[in-house]
C-alpha cells in the first residue's frame, strides 16, 4: 500500500496551546481511530521557526538564515507519514484532520505520495 506525507502548513500565531478543549478532544478522538485503522504511521507538530534554520544552495553557495521567518505568514507546523490504498483515502484522513481545528483557523495540508521507487 501507498504512503503519504501530509505537510500541515498553520499560521504560527495559533499552535495547539490554543485550541479549544472541544477541538482537542476531536483531534485526540481522530488520532485514535486513525491508529486503531493502521493508516498513521507517524505524526508529529514541530517547533516554532524562531528555532529553525533555512538552509539554501544557489550557485554552488550556501547560506543559512535562522528563524523566525518573518517573511513567511504559514509555516510548517507538523507532518503525518500515512499508509493508505489510495491518495483519495489520504485525502479523507487529511480533511477530517483539518475539520478538527477551530473554525477560525486556516490551516493547509499539502499531500504528497512517498516515491518508493
Amino acid at each position: 500500500m501507498p504512503r503519504f506525507l501530509t505537510l500541515v502548513r498553520i499560521e504560527e500565531k495559533h499552535s495547539a496551546a490554543d485550541m479549544t478543549p472541544e477541538a482537542g478532544a476531536r483531534m485526540g478522538a481522530l488520532f485514535e481511530e486513525i491508529t486503531k485503522a493502521g493508516v498513521m504511521l507517524d505524526t508529529a507538530g514541530l517547533t516554532p521557526s524562531a528555532e529553525g534554520t533555512r538552509v539554501t544552495r544557489s550557485g554552488g553557495e550556501f547560506s543559512y538564515t535562522d528563524g523566525p521567518f518573518t517573511e513567511t505568514k504559514e509555516v510548517v507546523g507538523g507532518y503525518a507519514i500515512l499508509q493508505v490504498k489510495d491518495k483519495a483515502e489520504a485525502m479523507e484522513w487529511t480533511k477530517r484532520f483539518l475539520a478538527c481545528h477551530p473554525d477560525d483557523w486556516t490551516v493547509t495540508s499539502e499531500v504528497r505520495q512517498i516515491d518508493e521507487g
